[in-house]
């Protein structure tokens, strides 16, 4: 089985960090960036600027938040917004393609061996989720004020001390990368390279890490999150301490196992519904999903022995990064064309429609 960096392309931010704008390199590299999106709806990413310290902070504070008792994080919930912030506990949220015929024709295109596990039965995930805001706020009266809702604050004295800032700290490297990719993107598809970054500047941005407890789900094939896109622009992912996390490379139908280095400055980038959108099709939201596999088990038993008190939860660190809720989503012109163009010899979703509305509209679909 290859793993992901001999599948995907690897983009070095730190060419692009490092060389003006229009030398070649850097020009070389921002192509190479909007051409794994279009080929692939993912990429790997090389930045210096990423600590590893930094990440392991985080997952322990995640894993430490999800192991309290359930009455505590029942306090976090905010289901009146629809759990746009705080937590959002095991078996609520139903991954959408169960039920969704466009998604399910892309499942039975694909060759048997490569199809992600059966989301027929309509099961709600057992993954569990915190969001927390990381965008600015709108200088103007937003017609969506409930996807721009404050940041909960969990309430354990031993959480709560440390919470906001090592949240803000990972979740700002987490979002500097996805920007500089957005910028990169935007240049490799002949666009000013602000285009992109610019159209999400008020976004409703959100560190979501997901929690999936290895103890009460740790059984082979159990699906932890079902098959999927994001429904943001873009969704940048730090490696997590358990395998299991699935992609589908767009042109090839080939399920990808995310295999991130043991060490190392990398994180991945994955297209969202809303880059699908501004880009007529061009660029595709990717699929994925999140199994407990043979990895999985093999990497359980490991941290038993090496890190036997800790809690067997599987975090995944996971940001993602939208466009302002009042931008006008509508598909570029030129990127249509050129979709149009690239899908023509393609059958599954091939005749989508991209209809003028604003990003609020269409998060709350």
């Amino acid at each position: 089985m290859p793993t992901l960096s001999e599948t995907l392309p690897v983009i070095d931010l730190d060419v692009f960090l490092s060389q003006p704008t229009q030398s070649i390199r850097v020009q070389e590299e921002c192509n190479k960036a909007a051409d794994a999106l279009i080929t692939y709806g993912a990429l790997l990413v090389h930045d210096s600027r990423v600590s590893e310290d930094d990440n392991d902070t985080f997952l322990d504070l995640i894993e430490d938040y999800f192991a309290q008792p359930i009455e505590d994080l029942q306090k976090d919930e905010r289901p009146e917004i629809h759990y746009q912030v705080g937590v959002t506990l095991e078996n609520t949220e139903k991954p959408k393609c169960a039920v969704d015929e466009p998604c399910l024709d892309i499942i039975a295109n694909l060759d048997p061996v490569e199809r992600p596990l059966d989301i027929s039965g309509h099961h709600p995930d057992p993954k569990c989720r915190f969001f927390w805001k990381m965008g600015a706020p709108p200088p103007y009266e937003t017609e969506y004020p409930a996807l721009n809702a404050p940041n909960v604050v969990p309430q354990a004295p031993a959480i709560s001390e440390k919470w906001e800032s090592t949240m803000e700290k990972w979740g700002r490297s987490m979002k500097n990368a996805v920007e500089n990719i957005a910028e990169m993107t935007a240049i490799g598809l002949g666009l000013p390279r602000e285009f992109i970054k610019d159209a999400g500047k008020y976004g409703p941005h959100l560190l979501g890490p997901t929690a999936s407890d290895l103890v009460k789900y740790g059984q082979k094939d159990t699906i932890l999150a079902g098959f999927h896109t994001d429904l943001n622009c873009l969704t940048i992912h730090g490696r997590s301490r358990y395998p299991g996390l699935n992609i589908w490379a767009r042109n090839t139908g080939k399920r990808i196992p995310v295999r991130f280095p043991p060490t190392g400055r990398y994180l991945l980038v994955q297209a969202g519904k809303q880059i699908e959108h501004l880009t007529g099709g061009l660029i595709k939201a990717g699929f994925h999903e999140v199994v407990v596999n043979e990895a999985t088990l093999q990497t359980v038993e490991r941290r038993k022995e090496s890190h036997p008190d800790r809690p067997n939860i599987r975090i995944s660190s996971t940001f993602f990064w939208h466009l302002s809720s009042d931008y006008e989503l509508v598909p570029i012109p030129k990127l249509s064309e050129r979709a149009n163009a690239f899908n023509s010899s393609q059958t599954a979703n091939q005749h989508t429609g991209y209809e003028r509305m604003k990003v609020g509209q269409q998060v709350q679909k």
